[in-house]
């Protein structure tokens, strides 16, 4: 199959006659088909990478639009956190969601309207608690707190109705011939499979902005320094403490308590916090949004993990022994007697620290982390469940949780998800800063809108001068009013690549990102990524020449919200 591709055109005549020859060759008598297996090249008007939620909310858009799309994922499970876990959504202002991430949202309502969805307990008995705005929203006919399982049934319903494409357990050629472009485009990349896909605009909807970076495109990782963008809340944030993510009260970092000598207990960094203000290769913590059960017949007992050592977790025995109690605090309720159980207090499930490397690790390294990750947060349970250490009120309130039997059921009932609350930004066209995502500006050529807190957790675990543990990055500050997100912040400068969107790792700054990070957004974003590549290809034009007034018409028509 030929195409126009007002970058590529060449090129793609050229690998057809290539497969013709191909094919030719493998027909000649004798031939061993296995000296030279040919590999599958695969074409469509836009190529996505990712399974995340954005990339199924914009491949719909093409579809929509009635161009050719596949979805290229590197996942099996598509809908990234919103399918992983991560169910209690992180809304803020629910009228700024609009489009295909507001139907998302109106999807989980009808499924919830059906009794035979209500397996664990009765509609009338579940609390109805959201992030500001109730669970299910009738007036509004959304419903923003849902199952894992529930999640990812409404982005299959996405790909059976609108015939997508997925190629799943797909990864990236990260090497330096996996991407090839032509006169600053990029024309096709290469996954591990072999396989070759061919496209006239490319969208990177990953956590990690692989694509992104394998093309070319500049990015930045870690926190910049607050004199980069005149920002207050980014780089180093000792002593800042916006959440109760921190030891409130001296808990010693040593083995033997009060005795240095003894040497450091485990997760506390040897390393200096750095100077207040300055910028630092570290990223906030990932952790797994866990899915847990209190339904004594849809319940496991937490594993016991492989490697499992109980002085891993000292710290938390000894925040409970200065009498600490909000364990249960981040055990957000969901549907049928199931949490959406988030880090929450000085030691948690962030498994602080221990990700500095992943966005720019390897494949092997990063399986390493997600690991290790897991591996942590069960080792955390299995102690809060088991440990003779624990407080009594405490072990016996654990006894009630377990994994539920009925989410994630080829994974161990684990989370299939890790949290990647930041990995690549892309350095694009526009950067969006601490000033933007707080409401205080007008930002041009707005795709979306945001409104949720600026929203880091901690980065680092270290040792004060005063011989006392504590945490620090954690970060919580209120917009003044919904914010706008620049066109200019999903597409890279034209120089560095002039067919490529990127509505997850988009141009921010770390701080701003703390907001922009959300799944109703990523959504958003993916729409309106979606969308200006079909216009670029029906204009024969670059991402960045996409007239703007044409891309907000459609936008608003397909009822997206771009301003207050």
């Amino acid at each position: 199959m030929t195409f126009y591709n007002p970058f590529a055109s060449e090129f793609l005549k050229k690998g057809s006659v290539t497969s013709l020859l191909l094919g030719l060759l493998l027909m000649l008598p004798g031939y061993r088909t296995s000296t030279l297996k040919p590999y599958a090249v695969r074409q469509a008007d836009v190529i996505i990478y990712g399974g995340t939620s954005a990339a199924v909310t914009a491949a719909v858009q093409v579809k929509k639009m009635g161009k050719s799309v596949i979805i290229v994922s590197p996942d099996k499970h598509l809908g990234g956190l919103s399918s992983g876990g991560l169910g209690f959504t992180d809304t803020g202002n629910k009228e700024v969601i609009g489009g295909l991430s507001r139907e998302f949202y109106q999807r989980l309502y009808q499924h919830y309207q059906k009794d035979a969805n209500w397996t664990w307990q009765k509609r009338s008995e579940y609390g109805n608690k959201g992030q500001g705005t109730p669970a299910l929203d009738g007036t509004n006919r959304t419903m923003w707190i849902f199952e894992p399982h529930a999640a990812e049934q409404v982005f299959e319903d996405f790909v059976r109705e609108n015939k997508l494409t997925v190629y799943r357990n797909e990864w990236l050629d990260r090497s330096a011939k996996g991407v090839q472009k032509q006169a600053g485009a990029i024309t096709s990349f290469k996954t591990l499979s072999g396989t070759v896909y061919q496209g006239k605009v490319f969208i990177d909807a990953t956590y990690e902005g692989d694509l992104m970076a394998a093309a070319g495109v500049k990015y930045h990782v870690g926190r910049e320094a607050n004199s980069v963008y005149n920002e207050t809340h980014n780089g180093v944030q000792v002593g800042v403490f916006q959440h109760g993510h921190y030891f409130k009260k001296n808990v010693s970092p040593y083995k033997v308590e009060g005795d240095p000598k003894s040497g450091l207990l485990p997760e506390i960094s040897t390393e200096e916090p750095g100077a207040n203000g300055t910028g630092d290769h570290k990223i906030q913590a990932y952790c797994f949004r866990m899915c847990l059960s209190n339904h004594p017949e849809n319940r496991i007992p937490f594993p016991k993990p492989a490697g499992y050592d109980p002085s891993r977790y000292e710290l938390l025995a000894r925040v409970f022994a200065t009498g600490w109690r909000e364990t249960f605090n981040k055990y957000d309720p969901i549907p049928n007697r199931k949490t959406d159980t988030n880090n929450h207090g000085p030691f948690s499930t962030d498994y602080i620290g221990k990700n500095y490397d992943y966005p720019e690790a390897t494949y092997e390294r990063r399986k390493q982390i997600i690991r290790d990750h897991e591996l942590y947060q069960k080792g955390l349970l299995y102690y809060m469940q088991n440990d003779p250490k624990i407080p009594a009120d405490v072990h016996q309130a654990m006894q009630q949780w377990g994994l539920p039997k009925d989410e994630f059921k080829d994974n161990g009932n684990w989370p299939h998800q890790l949290y990647i609350r930041e990995a690549r930004r892309m350095l694009g066209e526009f950067v969006m800063k601490e000033v933007d995502a707080l409401g205080k500006t007008v930002v041009p050529n707005p795709v979306g809108m945001g409104s949720y807190a600026l929203d880091a957790h901690n980065s680092q675990r270290f040792v004060k001068k005063d011989g006392f543990v504590q945490n620090e990055g954690d970060i919580g500050v209120h917009p003044d009013k919904p914010y706008s997100i620049a066109y200019g912040s999903i597409v890279p400068k034209e120089n560095e690549c002039k067919n490529l969107l990127v509505p997850v790792c988009v141009s921010s700054s770390h701080i701003a990102y703390g907001s922009i990070r959300m799944e109703p957004v990523f959504m958003i974003l993916g729409q309106s990524a979606a969308t200006a590549a079909v216009l670029a290809i029906d204009g024969k034009t670059t991402v960045q020449k996409v007239p703007y007034a044409k891309l907000k018409e459609v936008l608003l028509k397909d009822k997206q919200r771009l301003t207050l």
